[in-house]
This record gives structure tokens, sequence and C-alpha cells, in this order.
């Protein structure tokens, strides 16, 4: 019974639960179908659109390249000897010329003193044979003297000649000497560190003492294709041009590791004369004009080329352009406010625009916010398009990678 009863008791709870969804639905069912109803009759989703533009375009490309200076002479003693002054600050500007080293010129002075007093003699001793010749020459017309002797004088003067010409041959090479003894720098530029110290015994095994790298111009290297050097090579020969002139080639930019752009300009002067067979890619040397020494020698720098201007470009924001799988999608919204969905080829990135190229005008209204709202065919409220605004961005042209 008492089974019973309890069973009596849970029937009412589950009627009163049933009915409780009853009336639930009841409730909801309107707002339910009010909703679903106000959906049906909302309107078309709203997107903003821009126009596309049509300009000529510069067409910009870059890599990543090196600097070193145009000129790195590594300085070495030429002739042996003590090291008694260094006379430059490491890591400052020198002037070609300048003295860097001094090595102890005693020892050659000496030399040069002493090929000096040789060439006193070997000029006595010419004097002397130039007297006997011209003593003898007439005794000998007259035979008074024998003509041996006369010929003995004359070949006595020219031994004499031969031992001038060695003297002053001897005096040449030892002022040369002396003049080694004072090591200068053959360029222009900034002298590095000191690999000898004073008091070293130094000479012409002992290795490079310093070097001095000439920094204006300063010389950029970078590789480019081997396509990209044959097509820049066509296009030469297209204007009229010869291969490899001293004119040089494009214009080019650098910008430096902090993210600073070099303000002066350089050009590409030459590249390389063979293609590495193993990248496929050709060396290529440009300069740039460094008068404050901002450039240093090893520095990573990115460059940038200027390879032509693109003809009546089309230009759209790079927002309107959507990739799917592999393909550049963008939406054009028509006068009927239908939406097309077409494909574009994308190409140079101009700051936040994107040159485009497919079944596009200018002028056309192209989805730039909103694109995930829209689908091939539906019909949209367009409004005009208001760009977000981003402080402190660079409106710069850079190469898109393919």
């Amino acid at each position: 019974m008492a089974h019973t009863s309890s069973m009596a008791g849970a029937m009412p709870r589950r009627l009163r639960s049933v009915g409780a969804l009853v009336i639930a639905g009841a409730l909801l069912g309107p707002a339910a179908c009010n909703e679903e109803k106000s959906e049906q009759t909302a309107g078309p989703p709203q997107v903003e659109v821009v126009a596309v533009t049509q300009q000529d375009v510069p067409l910009y490309q870059d890599w990543v390249g090196s600097l070193a200076g145009e000129v790195n002479a590594n300085i070495s003693a030429q002739v042996s000897g003590y090291l008694i002054s260094r006379e430059y600050q490491e890591g400052t500007i020198v002037k070609k010329g300048q003295e860097l080293f001094k090595i102890d010129p005693s020892q050659y002075a000496a030399v040069l003193e002493r090929a000096k007093a040789q060439l006193a003699v070997a000029d006595g001793q010419k004097g002397k044979t130039v007297l006997d010749v011209q003593r003898l020459t007439p005794l000998a017309e007259k035979q008074a003297v024998s003509r041996q002797e006369l010929d003995d004088a004359i070949q006595a003067d020219k031994v004499a000649d031969g031992q001038v010409a060695v003297a002053k041959a001897a005096i040449q090479q030892a002022q040369i000497d002396l003049d080694f003894t004072s090591i200068r720098s053959p360029v222009d530029g900034v002298a590095g560190l000191a690999k000898a110290q004073i008091g070293d015994l130094v000479g012409p095994a002992t290795g490079p003492l310093t070097t001095a790298t000439q920094i204006d111009p300063m010389r950029v290297y970078f590789t480019v294709s081997q396509q990209l050097a044959t097509e820049l090579q066509q296009r030469v020969l297209a204007e009229g041009k010869t291969l490899r002139s001293s004119e040089g080639g494009p214009e080019l930019q650098i910008t430096l590791a902090s993210g600073q752009v070099y303000p002066l300009r350089g050009r590409a002067r030459f590249a390389d004369n063979q293609v590495d067979v193993s990248t496929g890619s050709v060396r290529v040397v440009g300069d740039f004009p460094n008068p404050s020494g901002l450039l240093i020698p090893g520095m990573f720098v990115r460059v940038k080329a200027l390879m032509g201007t693109q003809k009546d470009a089309l230009l759209v924001p790079q927002r309107a352009v959507t990739q799917m799988q592999g393909r550049y999608l963008i939406a054009v919204v028509g006068a009927d406010n239908k939406v097309s969905i077409r494909p574009v080829e994308a190409g140079q990135r101009v700051g936040e625009q994107w040159v485009v190229q497919g079944k596009l005008s200018a002028g056309d209204k192209v989805v730039a916010e909103g694109v995930q709202k829209v689908r091939d065919g539906v019909v949209v409220a367009p409004v005009p398009f208001n760009p977000p605004t981003t402080q402190g961005t660079m409106i710069q042209a850079s190469a898109r990678t393919p």
C-alpha cells in the first residue's frame, strides 16, 4: 500500500512538470515565431564599399644585403724592425698618407749614409777615369802612348760608370727602406684595431698590423635571381643602352636594422660576371655615399630597388582581398546592389592598398568591410568605407613574394 501511495504521489508531480512545459511553450511560442518572422523580414546586410582606383604604380623589389668598404687595405710592415710608436687612434678616420706606425729607422738611416758614401767614392773614381781618357786620347793619336793604354783607360771609365749607377741604385733602395719605416695609410678611411704593440719586432712575414677601410662611398652586396637579372638586362637593351655600361643600374634605397631609412640614395653599379650554380643567383654590387660614416662595414640592411612603373594599375584596399585555397577573391557590388565574387591576381602592395588584376574596372565598388556577410548573388546595403586609422603607419611599397 505504501508503494501504491508513492506512485500515486509521483504521478501528479509528472503531470505538473508536463503542464509547466506546455504552458512555457505556449508562452514562448509567439515570441519565437515573431523572432523568426523578424529575421525573414530584416533588410539586406550592410557592408562598407570602396571604389577601385586606377593609377601608375612604381614597382619595387627588395633583398637582404650586406655592407662593405670599397677598399679594405691590409697594412703590413715592408721592412723588419722594432715598433717605436703608434701614431693613430684605433677606430678613427685617417687620411691617405697619414702615418700609422713608426719602425726604428736607425739601421736604415745608416745603410742610406753608407750608400751615399759609396756613391761619393764611385763619383771620384769616375772623375779619375774621365781625366785619364781625356789625357791619353791626344797622346795616342801622336803615338806617344800605346793604343792599349788608351783602351784600358776607356774600359776603366765604363766600369766607373757602372759603379756610379750601382751606388745610385743602392741609395734609392736605402731611401725606400728608410721611408718604409714610416707605415702610412694608403686610403682615406677608418683605421682598425692595432695588431702589434710598441716594442714588437715586425716585418713582412708578421702579417697585417691593422686595416684601413674606405667607407665613402660604401658598397652594398646582394643577390638577385637569374630570372630577374635576365629581365633587367633585356630591359636595358630595350632602352637602347649597353650592358655593363658605366651608367649603372637602378636607384637603390636601404633600410637599416633599426628600421630607419637611410636618407641618401645609391645606385646598382654592376653584377658579377657569372651565375652561382648552387643557388641560381647573381651577386649585385651597389654603392651609397657615406659622408657622415653612419654606414659601417659588415652591417646587414634591407635593399630596395625601383624596378619600373606599372601603368594604369587597379588598386583596392588589402582588406578587400580574401585568400581561399590558394586563390585571391574579391566581392564586387553591382548597380543593383547584388554581390559578385570574382577571382583576381594580387600583385604589388602599395601602403594599405593592393594592385589586382582580373575582371575589374576603375570605379567598381568592392566590399572592404563586412566580407564575411556576403556570398555570390546576395543583395547588400552598401555604405561608404570608413578605413580605420592606424597611428604611426608608414606608407611604403614592398614586393609581394609569390
